[in-house]
C-alpha cells in the first residue's frame, strides 16, 4: 500500500491560518511556505518571486535522495499575477480560480453568486484583517477580466456588447457602502465580522457576513485534485489564462 504523498506548498500568507488547519488534518506530508500578502500588488513582482521557489523546490531534494510529488500553489491566477508561471521537474497544482476570494468562498459558482454584480467589490477575511495593509481587497477577479484597461481595449477583446457589460460591471456609478467580510467556520472565533461590524456601524455603511469554505484549500492539501476545480501543471508547462469563469487557465 503506497504511504502519504510529499508535497512542498507555495501558498499566499491571506490563507496561513486556514491552511495550517488544514495541514494538520491530512495525512500527505506537506512543507509549507508563505509569501508576502503584499506581493499581489505587483504581478510581476508576484511572478517572479513564485517562479523563483518553484525553481528552488524543484531542484531540491530530501536526505534520501527523494523529490516532492508535486508543488502545490495557494493562488489563483491573481491579478494575471501567475500567467506564464512554468512548472520545471516538478508538476504545479493550484484552484481553478481568478483570486483568493473565489478560494475562500470555496467555488467559482459562489463568487459569481456574491460578486458576480460588481467583481471590484472590496472585502476582508482573517488574513487581510490580519496581515493586510488596509484589511481589504479588491478582488483580482476584476483585473484578471479587464480592470483598468480602456473601453476601446475591451471592445478590441470582447467586442462591443461584452465590453459595455464588463465596463457597466467594473466602473459602478455609485461608490460602494457595503463591508463585506468573508468567515470561514474554522477561524470564526476570533471575532474579526463583529470588529469590521461596529465599523461598519460607526461610518453608517452595511455590513455584508459571508460564509466562505475552506473546501478548496483542504482539497488541495488533501491531493483530491478535480480537474475541473485544479489545474494540474506538468513539467515543461505554464500556465495560460483564458478569462473566463470556468476554466480560468490552462497548462501548455
Amino acid at each position: 500500500m503506497a504511504g502519504p504523498s510529499r508535497f512542498r506548498l507555495i501558498s499566499c500568507a491571506v490563507f496561513q491560518r486556514e491552511l495550517s488547519i488544514a495541514l494538520g488534518l491530512t495525512p500527505n506530508l506537506v512543507d509549507p511556505e508563505f509569501l508576502e500578502i503584499s506581493l499581489h500588488e505587483q504581478p510581476e513582482i508576484l511572478r517572479a518571486a513564485v517562479q523563483a521557489r518553484v525553481n528552488a523546490v524543484s531542484e531540491y531534494r530530501n536526505p534520501s535522495g527523494k523529490a516532492y510529488d508535486a508543488i502545490l500553489l495557494g493562488y489563483g491566477l491573481c491579478g494575471n499575477g501567475l500567467a506564464g508561471l512554468e512548472a520545471r521537474g516538478i508538476p504545479l497544482v493550484l484552484p481553478r480560480a481568478h483570486d483568493c476570494c473565489t478560494i475562500l468562498l470555496g467555488s467559482r459558482s459562489e463568487f459569481l453568486a456574491r460578486f458576480g454584480e460588481s467583481l471590484s467589490a472590496p472585502w476582508s477575511s482573517t488574513g487581510y484583517f490580519e496581515r493586510g495593509t488596509s484589511g481589504f481587497r479588491d478582488s483580482d477577479e476584476a483585473r484578471s477580466m479587464g480592470i483598468g484597461q480602456s473601453y476601446a481595449t475591451l471592445v478590441e477583446e470582447y467586442g462591443e456588447e461584452n465590453a459595455a457589460y464588463v465596463w457597466e460591471t467594473l466602473h459602478p456609478d455609485s461608490k460602494d457602502g457595503v463591508l463585506r467580510y468573508i468567515e470561514l467556520e474554522e477561524t470564526a472565533a476570533l471575532g474579526h465580522a463583529e470588529t469590521l461590524r461596529a465599523r461598519a456601524a460607526a461610518e453608517g455603511k452595511e455590513f455584508l457576513l459571508l460564509h466562505g469554505s475552506s473546501r478548496l484549500l483542504a482539497g488541495l492539501v488533501a491531493g483530491d485534485w478535480d480537474r475541473t476545480e485544479y489545474l494540474f501543471v506538468p513539467p515543461g508547462a505554464r500556465i495560460q489564462p483564458l478569462w473566463d469563469h470556468e476554466r480560468i487557465f490552462d497548462a501548455v
